[in-house]
C-alpha cells in the first residue's frame, strides 16, 4: 500500500521548512484568560495536570508551582511575539555577559508586569488561598551575591520596560554563593539548595547543548594556501541552556535570560559500573558538573583557580557560540556584526570572551585576522566596577596556556599589535610599553583582563561621575590618554518598579495617588512630590507608611529570625557585601562608643536616642578577615542585646543571609542609611540609591554615587563626613599611621580597649587580637583617620532625628529627588553612549 499523499497541505519533505512556513507558526500566541473565572479554571488545570494533585490534597508547595506555571502562561504569549518581532525586525541588541545575577523572587514582579495581582488575588481567595502565603513559598534564585548581580537584574528589567533586544547570559548556579548560618557568632556556609522545591521560571533547552572544550593544543594546518590554526582540546563538556522570561512592565515585551548549567560529555560509563566501579563510573560527570556548582568557588588554591576560569571561559563561550551560530539568521553575513550585537561584559569576568570571538571568527569561520579585530573591537564594551587594584583580575600565563592554550596566543597576537601601536606614538618608552602592556612580567607572568578589556572595547565606563573620573586618572591612566573619547561614565541606577512599587506598596499607592501613575516609567517625575514636604498632612501620611513599614519588617525578622525592631527605634541600616573598604568596622566601632558612654556613665541611657542597628552581609569563605569582622559585629550585639543598662536604647540585628527577599522589607523600614567606604574606593553602590528612594536619609562618604546622591538631595538632607579623595591620597603620601590616631583620641581608644580587653568575648582578649592590631598597625582603609568625623556627624543625626517634622520633610526630599537614580535613565545613557540600540516597536 502506498504511503505517499496527494494532500495539497502535506508536510513537505523538509519539515523543518514546514514547521516554519505553517500559518500557524508565525500568528500571534494567545495567553489564559485574565478575567477571574479564567484564572480560576487555568490555575485547576495546572494543580490536576501539571503537579497531579486534587485542590484538597495539594500542598502549599504544589500550589504555589501551579501558580507560578499560570502566570508563566501569560507572560510566554508575550515572550514567543517578543521573539518573532525582534528576528523579522533584525535590529541591534544587547549581550549581556554577567557572572552574577541577582534575581530576587519571581512571582511579584511577574504579577505586576503583567498587571494580574488582582486577578490572581481574587482568584486564589475564591479557592481558600492567600496569596501571600504562596509568594512566601518561593525560593529566591542563587544567582548572584551583591551589587554586581543586582545591578544586572536591574538593567535586564530596564531594557525589557524600555522594549530594547537584549539576552542576558550567566551561569545557573546549582548552589548559589551559599546560604550563610552563624554558629557561636561566626559564619558557617551552606550549600544554598535554591531548586530543591522545583523552579517553575526556567525552561531548559538540552538540544540547544554547545560543546565546550578545554586544554589540549593546537596545530597549523594549509587551507588553501593560508596558513590557520586549529584548537585541539584534550576534555570538553556540554553548556545545557536554562531560558528565564524577562518582562517588561506592562508593555508586553518580554526578554530573555539564558543561565548555562555544566554537564558531562560522557556522564556515565557502564561498563566500569558494571565492573563495580561506581566512584570511577561517574566521575566525568562530577568533574564537569562541578563548573556550575557554586558561585565564585574559593580561589586560595591552584584547583579554586582553575575552576573559576573554567567557569568565565565556559559561560562566555557558550554564549558567543549561541549567538553567532543559533541566534543569528542562516547566511548572516559576520562583517556585519556590530550591527546586530554589542557585547557588554560587566566587570572583568567575561572578558575571555574578546579571545574567543577572535577565535571563533578567525579559526572557525576562516576570516582575516585584520577583519576579524576590527569587528571584534566593535563587538564588546566593557563597564569596570572597582578603583581596588587587586579586583582587576590577572590569570597566570601557565594556567591561561594550559586550559586555553589557543585563547594565549591570540592575546599575546593582539599585545603584540597593540603594543606597536603604542610605541608608535609614543616611541621606546619601556616604562610606559610595562605599564600598558596586556602581559604582566612581574611578580609573575600574567595575563591583565581588564587592559585586555580597555584595548578590545569600543567604550569603557564607570559607574559613577567620582568613579569613572579616577578610572580615568589613576587605575587607567596611560590608557585614557592612548584613547581619548574611549572612557565614559554612565551612574548606576535601580529599578523602581522592584525597589519602590513591589518593595514599598504603601509609599508607592501615595505616590501615585499624588502624583499619578507615570513615575513608574519615568522616575524623574518623583521631583512633583517636592511641594509636598511642606504639606502637614502629607508629611503624617508619609510618617505612617514608614512607621508601618517597621512594623512589617519587625513581622518578618520575628518569623524570620526570632529579632524584634522596636517602635520607637531609629532604624540605622548597614547591609552591603562584607569587605574592609566597606568599613563595617567603623559601625561597630559606632555602637561600642554608644554602649561605653551609657555603661560607663559618661551619659545617661535616657538621653540616648533609640536606635536598632541592622546589618546584612556575606563575606566570601577565604576571606580571613571579613569573617573576624562579622564575629565582632555578632559578638558586640550579643553583649548589648543583653545587657539590662541599655535596654530599650540600643539593639544591634544581625539577620543571616541577607538577600533581595529581606531586603524588600528592610530598606523601606530604614530612617538612616550607612554609606561609609572610604572616599575614592566604592564605585558607586546602589544600596544607597535604593534606601533615599525609599525615604531614609544617608550619613556617608563622598565616595562613589553618594556624592551624586548629595549634590541631588541637598547638603541639608544628607550626614556627610569624613576625608575626600584627595585628602585620602595626600594622608596616604605622608605616611598614615593609624596608632596615632588611637593615642590622641580618647574616644576611640576607649571603644579599641574594650574590645580588646574580651568584653565582647567572654573575656578573651586573643578572640578580636587579629581584628585590632589589624586597626592599629594596618588599617588600609583608614577607619581610625574617619572615626571622629564619623562619631561628630553621628551626634548630628541624634539631634536631628529628634525633630521628626523636620526629618520627614528631608525623607521626604531624599525621595523626590533620586529619580535621577532609575536604571530606566541607566539604559538610556548606555545606549546613547555606547550600544546605540534602538527599542523594537
Amino acid at each position: 500500500m502506498s504511503t505517499e499523499s496527494h494532500d495539497e497541505t502535506a508536510v513537505p519533505a523538509d519539515a523543518a521548512t514546514a514547521v516554519k512556513t505553517h500559518p500557524l507558526a508565525t500568528a500571534p500566541v494567545a495567553g489564559p484568560p485574565t478575567s477571574v473565572d479564567g484564572f480560576v479554571k487555568e490555575f485547576l488545570r495546572e494543580l490536576n495536570f501539571g503537579q497531579g494533585v486534587t485542590l484538597a490534597q495539594s500542598t502549599v508547595n504544589d500550589q504555589y508551582l501551579a501558580l507560578a506555571r499560570t502566570v508563566r502562561h501569560y507572560l510566554m504569549a508575550r515572550w514567543l511575539e517578543t521573539s518573532r518581532r525582534q528576528f523579522e525586525q533584525q535590529t541591534k541588541g544587547v549581550a549581556y555577559l554577567s557572572a552574577e545575577y541577582l534575581l530576587g523572587r519571581q512571582l511579584g514582579n511577574a504579577l505586576l508586569a503583567t498587571d494580574l495581582t488582582e486577578v490572581v488575588e481574587d482568584g486564589l481567595r475564591s479557592l481558600g488561598i492567600d496569596l501571600a502565603t504562596l509568594r512566601s513559598q518561593e525560593v529566591e534564585p542563587g544567582l548572584g551575591n551583591g551589587g554586581l548581580g543586582r545591578l544586572a537584574a536591574c538593567f535586564i528589567d530596564s531594557l525589557a520596560t524600555m522594549g530594547v533586544p537584549c539576552i542576558g547570559y550567566g551561569i545557573r548556579y546549582e548552589y548559589g554563593i551559599f546560604r550563610q548560618t552563624f554558629v557561636d557568632d561566626q559564619q558557617v556556609e551552606q550549600p544554598d539548595g535554591w531548586l530543591a522545591l522545583g523552579a517553575p521560571w526556567e525552561f531548559p533547552h538540552p538540544e540547544q547543548a554547545q560543546l565546550i572544550g578545554f586544554g589540549g593544543h593546537t596545530e597549523t594546518y594549509d587551507d588553501e594556501g593560508v596558513t590557520r590554526t586549529r584548537w585541539v582540546p584534550a576534555w570538553d563538556v556540554k553548556a545545557l541552556p536554562y531560558n528565564y522570561m524577562v518582562p517588561g512592565y506592562l508593555n508586553g515585551r518580554v526578554n530573555t535570560l539564558r543561565l548555562w548549567r555544566a554537564v558531562a560529555t560522557d556522564a556515565f560509563d557502564l561498563k566500569i559500573f558494571n565492573a563495580g566501579d561506581f566512584e570511577e563510573a561517574v566521575r566525568s560527570q562530577t568533574f564537569a558538573e562541578n563548573i556550575s556548582k557554586v558561585l565564585y568557588p574559593e580561589d586560595s588554591t591552584p584547583q579554586g583557580k582553575e575552576l573559576r576560569l573554567q567557569q568565565q571561559y565556559f559561560f562566555v563561550a557558550a554564549s558567543i557560540k549561541n549567538f553567532v551560530y543559533d541566534v543569528l539568521p542562516e547566511g548572516f553575513d559576520l562583517h556585519e556584526l556590530p550591527e546586530r550585537i554589542i557585547f557588554q561584559l560587566n566587570d572583568t569576568h567575561p572578558v575571555i570572551g574578546v579571545p574567543e570571538l577572535m577565535r571563533v571568527l578567525v579559526d572557525e569561520k576562516k576570516m582575516d585576522w585584520d577583519e576579524a579585530w576590527a569587528i571584534t573591537k566593535q563587538c564588546f564594551a566593557y563597564t569596570c566596577h572597582t578603583l581596588l587594584p587587586e579586583a582587576l583580575e590577572v590569570w597566570s600565563v601557565d594556567l591561561l596556556g594550559r586550559l586555553l592554550p589557543r585563547h594565549l596566543e591570540i592575546i599575546y597576537r593582539i599585545n603584540d599589535e597593540f603594543l606597536a601601536e603604542v610605541r608608535e606614538k609614543f616611541g621606546d618608552d619601556e616604562l610606559r610599553i610595562r605599564r600598558m602592556s596586556i602581559i604582566q612580567e612581574y611578580p609573575a607572568r600574567a595575563v591583565r583582563m581588564a587592559y585586555l578589556a580597555t584595548v578590545a572595547g569600543a567604550k569603557v565606563n564607570g559607574v559613577a561621575e567620582l568613579h569613572s573620573q579616577l578610572l580615568r586618572e589613576k587605575v587607567l591612566p596611560d590608557f585614557d590618554e592612548f584613547y581619548p573619547g574611549k572612557f565614559t561614565n554612565v551612574t548606576n541606577g535601580v529599578t523602581p518598579r522592584r525597589f519602590l512599587r513591589l518593595a514599598n506598596p504603601a509609599l508607592s499607592e501615595l505616590i501615585t495617588e499624588t502624583i499619578g501613575v507615570g513615575w513608574i516609567t519615568d522616575l524623574e517625575r518623583l521631583r512633583e512630590l517636592e511641594p509636598y514636604a511642606e504639606d502637614e498632612e502629607f508629611r503624617a501620611r508619609f510618617a505612617a507608611i514608614k512607621a508601618h513599614n517597621k512594623r512589617r519588617a519587625n513581622a518578618v525578622l520575628l518569623e524570620r529570625d526570632g529579632f524584634t525592631v522596636p517602635d520607637d527605634h531609629m532604624v540605622d541600616v548597614m547591609v552591603k557585601r562584607l569587605h574592609e573598604y566597606k568599613r563595617q568596622l567603623l559601625k561597630v566601632l559606632h555602637i561600642v562608643t554608644l554602649y561605653d558612654r551609657i555603661v560607663s556613665g559618661e551619659v545617661a541611657a535616657a538621653d540616648v536616642t533609640p536606635r536598632t542597628f541592622i546589618f546584612g552581609a556575606k563575606a566570601a569563605a577565604g576571606y580571613a578577615m571579613a569573617k573576624r569582622i562579622i564575629h565582632l559585629i555578632n559578638a558586640v550585639g550579643s553583649t548589648v542585646n543583653a545587657d539590662p543598662r541599655v535596654e530599650g536604647r540600643l539593639k544591634v540585628l544581625f539577620p543571616p543571609n541577607y538577600n533581595v527577599t529581606l531586603a524588600e522589607k528592610v530598606i523601606p523600614a530604614a530612617d538612616l542609611s550607612e554609606q561609609i567606604s572610604l572616599a575614592g574606593k566604592e564605585a558607586s553602590g546602589t544600596g544607597n540609591m535604593k534606601f533615599a528612594l525609599n525615604g531614609a536619609l544617608t550619613i556617608g562618604t563622598d565616595d562613589g554615587a553618594n556624592v551624586e546622591i548629595r549634590e541631588l538631595v541637598g547638603d541639608e538632607n544628607f550626614f556627610l563626613f569624613g576625608m575626600s579623595e584627595p585628602e585620602v591620597q595626600a594622608l596616604q603620601d605622608a605616611g598614615y599611621r593609624p596608632s596615632a590616631f588611637y593615642e590622641s583620641d580618647p574616644t576611640l581608644r576607649r571603644a579599641i580597649d574594650l574590645i580588646a580587653s574580651g568584653a565582647f568575648s567572654g573575656g578573651d582578649r586573643s578572640t578580636f587580637e587579629p581584628v585590632v592590631s589589624n586597626l592599629l598597625h594596618q588599617d588600609r582603609f583608614m577607619v581610625l583617620a574617619d572615626f571622629a568625623s564619623y562619631i561628630a556627624e553621628q551626634d548630628r543625626v541624634d539631634v536631628a532625628y529628634g525633630d521628626q517634622e523636620q526629618w520627614t520633610r528631608s525623607a521626604i526630599l531624599n525621595v523626590a529627588r533620586t529619580g535621577f537614580f532609575s536604571s530606566d535613565r541607566s539604559m538610556v545613557d548606555y545606549i546613547d553612549r555606547i550600544w546605540h540600540t534602538p527599542p523594537v516597536r
